[in-house]
Protein backbone atom coordinates (compact mmCIF):
# COMPACT_ATOMS: atom_id res chain seq x y z
CA UNK A 1 0.00 0.00 0.00
CA UNK A 2 2.97 2.52 0.59
CA UNK A 3 4.03 2.17 -2.86
CA UNK A 4 0.53 2.84 -4.15
CA UNK A 5 0.79 5.67 -1.90
CA UNK A 6 3.90 7.26 -3.28
CA UNK A 7 2.73 7.02 -6.96
CA UNK A 8 2.42 10.31 -8.65
CA UNK A 9 -1.32 9.30 -9.56
CA UNK A 10 -1.80 8.96 -6.02
CA UNK A 11 -0.55 11.90 -5.00
CA UNK A 12 -2.28 13.72 -7.99
CA UNK A 13 -5.36 12.27 -6.94
CA UNK A 14 -4.63 13.58 -3.05
CA UNK A 15 -3.80 16.96 -3.74
CA UNK A 16 -6.02 18.09 -7.14
CA UNK A 17 -9.13 19.52 -5.77
CA UNK A 18 -10.66 19.71 -9.04
CA UNK A 19 -8.84 16.23 -10.02
CA UNK A 20 -10.89 14.90 -7.33
CA UNK A 21 -13.25 15.73 -7.82
CA UNK A 22 -13.66 15.12 -11.69
CA UNK A 23 -12.59 11.55 -11.12
CA UNK A 24 -15.59 11.76 -8.33
CA UNK A 25 -17.99 12.71 -10.95
CA UNK A 26 -16.99 10.01 -13.15
CA UNK A 27 -17.45 7.37 -10.78
CA UNK A 28 -21.27 8.44 -9.92
CA UNK A 29 -21.67 8.92 -13.47
CA UNK A 30 -20.59 4.99 -14.08
CA UNK A 31 -22.88 4.12 -10.81
CA UNK A 32 -25.87 5.56 -12.22
CA UNK A 33 -25.44 4.48 -16.00
CA UNK A 34 -24.85 1.09 -14.13
CA UNK A 35 -28.21 0.82 -11.64
CA UNK A 36 -30.05 2.79 -13.92
CA UNK A 37 -29.53 0.12 -17.11
CA UNK A 38 -29.37 -2.63 -14.42
CA UNK A 39 -32.90 -1.90 -11.85
CA UNK A 40 -35.17 -2.32 -15.04
CA UNK A 41 -33.64 -4.96 -16.52
CA UNK A 42 -33.51 -7.12 -13.49
CA UNK A 43 -37.19 -5.76 -12.56
CA UNK A 44 -37.91 -7.40 -16.21
CA UNK A 45 -35.99 -10.46 -15.42
CA UNK A 46 -38.74 -11.04 -12.45
CA UNK A 47 -41.67 -10.63 -14.75
CA UNK A 48 -42.54 -6.63 -14.99
CA UNK A 49 -43.36 -5.53 -18.17
CA UNK A 50 -43.22 -8.52 -20.30
CA UNK A 51 -44.77 -6.64 -22.49
CA UNK A 52 -41.47 -5.34 -23.50
CA UNK A 53 -39.53 -8.03 -24.84
CA UNK A 54 -36.78 -9.44 -23.01
CA UNK A 55 -33.82 -9.49 -26.00
CA UNK A 56 -34.42 -6.00 -26.71
CA UNK A 57 -34.64 -4.67 -23.15
CA UNK A 58 -31.04 -6.44 -22.88
CA UNK A 59 -29.71 -5.00 -26.25
CA UNK A 60 -30.38 -1.64 -24.74
CA UNK A 61 -29.49 -1.92 -21.12
CA UNK A 62 -26.52 -4.15 -21.32
CA UNK A 63 -24.09 -2.08 -23.23
CA UNK A 64 -25.07 0.97 -20.70
CA UNK A 65 -24.70 -1.37 -17.64
CA UNK A 66 -21.28 -2.63 -18.99
CA UNK A 67 -20.30 0.79 -20.10
CA UNK A 68 -21.12 1.99 -16.50
CA UNK A 69 -19.29 -1.18 -14.60
CA UNK A 70 -16.26 -0.10 -16.84
CA UNK A 71 -16.59 3.65 -16.01
CA UNK A 72 -17.09 3.36 -12.22
CA UNK A 73 -14.26 0.38 -11.59
CA UNK A 74 -11.77 2.58 -13.44
CA UNK A 75 -12.44 5.58 -11.51
CA UNK A 76 -12.99 3.68 -8.57
CA UNK A 77 -9.12 2.50 -8.63
CA UNK A 78 -8.24 6.24 -9.19
CA UNK A 79 -10.41 7.34 -5.84
CA UNK A 80 -8.71 4.13 -4.01
CA UNK A 81 -5.76 5.85 -5.00
CA UNK A 82 -6.05 8.87 -2.48
CA UNK A 83 -5.62 6.64 0.67
CA UNK A 84 -5.24 3.10 -0.19
CA UNK A 85 -4.76 2.53 3.18
CA UNK A 86 -7.40 3.82 4.49
CA UNK A 87 -9.93 1.61 2.33
CA UNK A 88 -7.73 -1.40 2.66
CA UNK A 89 -7.84 -1.13 6.44
CA UNK A 90 -11.91 -0.84 6.53
CA UNK A 91 -14.07 -4.04 6.25
CA UNK A 92 -16.02 -2.23 3.96
CA UNK A 93 -14.02 -2.16 1.50
CA UNK A 94 -13.01 -6.01 0.50
CA UNK A 95 -16.60 -6.72 1.15
CA UNK A 96 -17.41 -3.89 -1.47
CA UNK A 97 -14.91 -6.04 -3.69
CA UNK A 98 -16.69 -9.49 -2.84
CA UNK A 99 -20.30 -7.93 -3.80
CA UNK A 100 -19.06 -6.81 -7.17
CA UNK A 101 -17.25 -10.30 -7.63
CA UNK A 102 -20.50 -11.92 -7.15
CA UNK A 103 -22.60 -9.57 -9.03
CA UNK A 104 -20.52 -9.52 -12.04
CA UNK A 105 -20.19 -13.54 -12.23
CA UNK A 106 -24.08 -13.60 -11.75
CA UNK A 107 -24.13 -11.91 -14.86
CA UNK A 108 -21.87 -14.01 -16.46
CA UNK A 109 -23.52 -16.76 -15.50
CA UNK A 110 -27.27 -15.14 -16.86
CA UNK A 111 -25.26 -14.38 -20.33
CA UNK A 112 -23.61 -17.47 -20.61
CA UNK A 113 -24.24 -21.42 -21.26
CA UNK A 114 -27.96 -21.40 -22.33
CA UNK A 115 -28.12 -17.55 -22.21
CA UNK A 116 -31.07 -15.05 -21.69
CA UNK A 117 -32.69 -16.79 -24.65
CA UNK A 118 -32.82 -20.29 -23.50
CA UNK A 119 -33.02 -19.76 -19.87
CA UNK A 120 -35.94 -20.93 -18.12
CA UNK A 121 -38.37 -18.19 -16.53
CA UNK A 122 -37.68 -19.52 -13.07
CA UNK A 123 -33.71 -19.03 -13.72
CA UNK A 124 -34.33 -15.73 -14.93
CA UNK A 125 -36.09 -14.61 -11.75
CA UNK A 126 -33.76 -16.71 -9.94
CA UNK A 127 -30.48 -14.62 -11.49
CA UNK A 128 -32.67 -11.07 -11.83
CA UNK A 129 -33.60 -10.86 -7.99
CA UNK A 130 -30.12 -12.00 -7.48
CA UNK A 131 -28.83 -9.18 -9.55
CA UNK A 132 -30.42 -6.40 -7.83
CA UNK A 133 -30.41 -7.60 -4.79
CA UNK A 134 -25.98 -7.54 -4.99
CA UNK A 135 -25.80 -4.30 -7.50
CA UNK A 136 -28.07 -2.42 -4.40
CA UNK A 137 -25.68 -4.30 -1.89
CA UNK A 138 -22.43 -2.59 -3.56
CA UNK A 139 -24.34 0.60 -3.97
CA UNK A 140 -24.47 0.73 -0.61
CA UNK A 141 -21.23 -0.56 0.15
CA UNK A 142 -19.78 2.20 -1.54
CA UNK A 143 -21.65 5.19 -0.14
CA UNK A 144 -20.85 3.77 3.37
CA UNK A 145 -17.28 3.57 2.19
CA UNK A 146 -17.14 6.86 1.44
CA UNK A 147 -18.68 8.32 4.79
CA UNK A 148 -16.76 5.76 7.64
Amino acid sequence: MTRLAATPLADWMRLSRWGYAGVNTLHVLGIALLIGAIVPLDLRLLGLRRNIGLADAASLLQPLAIAGLVLAATSGVLLFLADPRGYASTPLFPLKLVLILMAVSNALALNFGAGLPGASTARLRLLGALSLILWLLVLCAGRFLAFV
